[in-house]
């Protein structure tokens, strides 16, 4: 399928969920695909290290082993927190995706998943820092990449390009190579900051991934409550991943200290936790998540924007693997629809049904996960959206599978039929 003077049908920049996805999906496809990364595997990530069953389902489809033997933990839902009220939603029995989440640490996972796509058939290169795109010279369509090796952020040799038919950018919030074709992030759309630090605690294998939907830096009720929210994802293995975030709706930077404000959090955990400095593994660190398709187009000349790299994490709860992993899918089925056609007009239009599937499985609901951003702004909002919803069970099970993104597209019951109605009737921009 390649040209005489391509090294690949397909390149994929970016080896995390989404791109591995991709490089795996493309690969099953037949196609021949490298995959750069600037990292070398294992590699740390800031991420809550916890899986929906919408990820859980995308992992199946890939043929990826869950085994408990394997180094997996099940959760059975979520324990929330909030109002002065706990209570726990198990993941719904559903058709499309299973009634369980799973918890792993991005090293591990992201290994699984370079690894997997490796196996397929992908040449994977890492170290291997992508700079620039590569324009053909009469179109500007995207032809390849230039990258140099590098150890560490220390350059190592000299540029090379790499051509390909197809080039995916699944190199993060920031994208190089979004950035260097003009698509700058939209100011309209959401955009989250998380975060997170390990700690060894006897809470390892609590069946319950938790979600704290307020943070009071003191006693609950009788401190000041401050803007945000904070999760607690067992990891079985002896460690916790114990972290906090907060949204705006906007992509502008905000004045929060978020390790102070973790910190002052960390001084109120019960002490049977052991949330504590001497149990704490690692530093503190933090990332941006970008929100609602913050970037685009998804395609064009080219190049496919996967994962952060278009802005795919939900407005409603900061999850962005399970997008990931069903947009290189996605991704992966255009692409080789595409290269299969005998006319150049043929390919971009089939490369184009990209976008169109994306938006119309996700634009909707992230145009919802918009509006409930703005809502929830306010701390004191969020206070009394817990305080009064918590403790009705109907009102939570609707809320719990509308924030989760776990509901059945179609069919199922009424709460189902619900958010699938709303999600088709907004606009999906």
């Amino acid at each position: 399928m390649s040209g005489p003077s391509d090294d690949a049908d397909v390149i994929v920049v970016g080896a995390g969920p989404a791109g591995s996805a991709t490089a795996y999906w493309c690969a099953q496809a037949g196609l021949s695909v490298l995959l750069l990364d600037k990292a070398s595997f294992p590699r740390e990530k800031v991420c809550g290290d916890g899986l929906t069953p919408r990820a859980v389902a995308e992992l199946v489809r890939m043929g990826v082993s869950i085994r408990e033997a394997d180094g997996w933990i099940r959760n059975r839902g979520l324990r929330v927190f909030g109002g002065g009220h706990v209570v726990e939603l198990a993941w719904p029995d559903l058709s499309s995706y299973p009634s369980y989440g799973m918890a792993r640490r991005r090293t591990s996972l992201d290994q699984i998943l370079v690894d997997h796509a490796r196996a397929a058939g992908a040449k994977v290169l890492e170290r291997t820092q992508v700079t620039a795109p590569v324009l053909d010279e009469r179109t500007g369509r995207v032809v390849g990449v230039v990258a140099r090796g590098t150890d560490g952020g220390r350059r190592t040799g000299d540029e090379q390009t790499f051509r390909a038919r197809v080039v995916v950018a699944a190199d993060g919030v920031s994208s190089r190579l979004a950035t260097a074709l003009g698509r700058a992030p939209r100011t309209d759309r959401p955009m989250g900051v998380a975060v997170r630090t390990y700690f060894t605690s006897p809470r390892h294998d609590d069946p319950w991934m938790e979600s704290h939907l307020e943070l009071w830096d003191g006693a609950p009720g009788r401190s000041n409550l401050m803007p945000g929210y904070g999760w607690v994802f067992p990891l079985g293995d002896g460690t916790v991943n114990v972290g906090l975030g907060s949204v705006s709706s906007t992509n502008a930077a905000t004045k929060v200290d978020y390790k102070d404000l973790f910190a002052r959090w960390m001084a109120n955990a019960p002490e049977g936790w052991d949330f504590t400095p001497e149990h704490q593994l690692g530093p503190v660190r933090g990332a941006a998540l970008p929100m609602g398709f913050n970037r685009g187009p998804l395609y064009g000349n080219g190049l496919m924007l996967v994962g952060d790299a278009g802005g795919m994490v939900s407005p409603f709860n900061g999850e962005g693997i399970a997008y990931g992993l069903q947009a290189g899918r996605v991704a992966a089925d255009a692409i080789g629809q595409g290269l299969a056609r005998g006319s150049r007009a043929g390919r971009e239009r089939a490369l184009a049904t990209y976008q169109s599937r994306m938006k119309d499985d996700l634009g909707g609901y992230y145009t919802l996960g918009r509006g409930f951003v703005r809502l929830i702004e306010s701390p004191r909002i969020m206070w009394a959206c817990t305080r009064y919803g918590l403790p009705r069970p109907t009102v939570m099970r609707f809320t719990h599978k509308l924030l989760s993104d776990c509901y059945e597209p179609t069919g199922g019951d009424l709460s189902d039929r619900v958010i699938a109605g709303l999600a088709r009737l907004v606009p999906a921009a």
